[in-house]
């Protein structure tokens, strides 16, 4: 099960973080893992340790988004899975947010998955197959946090787009799916909510922050040939974090 020799997977923010956990699983399945980032430095050795590709990507640059996914299909003349997983979360609270503030996140976490989507997703209609599977999160949808306003805006409407292309392109083979993680231990989330990665796990049901290949697994999952008839799906990923209904429960 979950095989996906022979796939080519393009996956973005894949150099460290929930992106690395991605990169291995899908890589641990068989794909063909190609790295889109920002980091150049920490995105070749992502690429080295799973025997794949990196293209350097700010995904907030469309031109240069269409540059890859051309590269790329030039080269492999498919892409069979998209993770699109580049995404950022300052904390910042709504009175000290700025239209600065709110362009910036929303130039990453909305229009840069879709200025990346959208030539994907034509090359997949155009080949009649495709697995594109979004990085949500819990916040926005179903929880919130102070100074999360901006995160959680684009989150939740990261799912909005999600639901909407699934309908338009399940025609064409194409599934479009969302993973949402609760918290997850990586560096980012020490650096950028140092006192939630320290804290956090005492709120999980589980007693413990996530992994990041506990959301790679699920992204394989969503890639994978046994999810054919699954679209339009937002996967909770918490450790159970969501269920208690107050904070004594556990």
């Amino acid at each position: 099960m979950f095989d996906l020799t022979g796939n080519i997977a393009l996956v973005t923010g894949g150099s460290n973080g929930i992106g690395k956990g991605i990169v291995k699983s899908l890589s641990d399945a068989g794909a063909k893992v190609i790295i889109a980032d920002i980091d150049v430095k920490a995105g070749k050795a992502v690429a080295k340790e799973f025997n794949g590709e990196f293209y350097e990507l700010d995904v907030a640059d469309v031109k240069r988004a269409d540059e890859v996914v051309t590269e790329i299909l030039n080269k492999h003349e498919r892409i069979d899975i998209l993770a699109a997983n580049t995404g950022i979360y300052p904390e910042v609270t709504i009175e000290d947010m700025t239209e600065e503030d709110w362009d910036h996140i929303q130039s990453i976490n909305l229009k840069g998955m879709f200025f990346v989507a959208k030539p994907v997703i034509k090359a997949m209609k155009e080949q009649e197959y495709g697995r594109v599977i979004l990085t949500s999160s819990i916040t926005g949808d179903i929880t919130g946090y102070p100074g999360g306003g901006l995160y959680g805006a684009t989150k939740a409407a990261n799912l909005g787009f999600m639901r909407n292309v699934a309908v338009e392109y399940a025609q064409y083979g194409i599934t479009v799916n969302s993973v949402q993680p609760g918290m997850i231990g990586t560096e980012s989330l020490k650096r950028e909510l140092g006192v939630l990665a320290e804290t956090g796990a005492k709120s999980i049901p589980m007693k413990r922050l996530g992994e990041p290949e506990d959301i790679g697994a699920a992204v394989v999952f969503f890639a994978s040939k046994e999810a054919n008839y699954i679209t339009g799906q937002g996967l909770v990923i918490d450790g159970g974090a969501i269920l208690p209904e107050t904070p004594d429960v556990i």
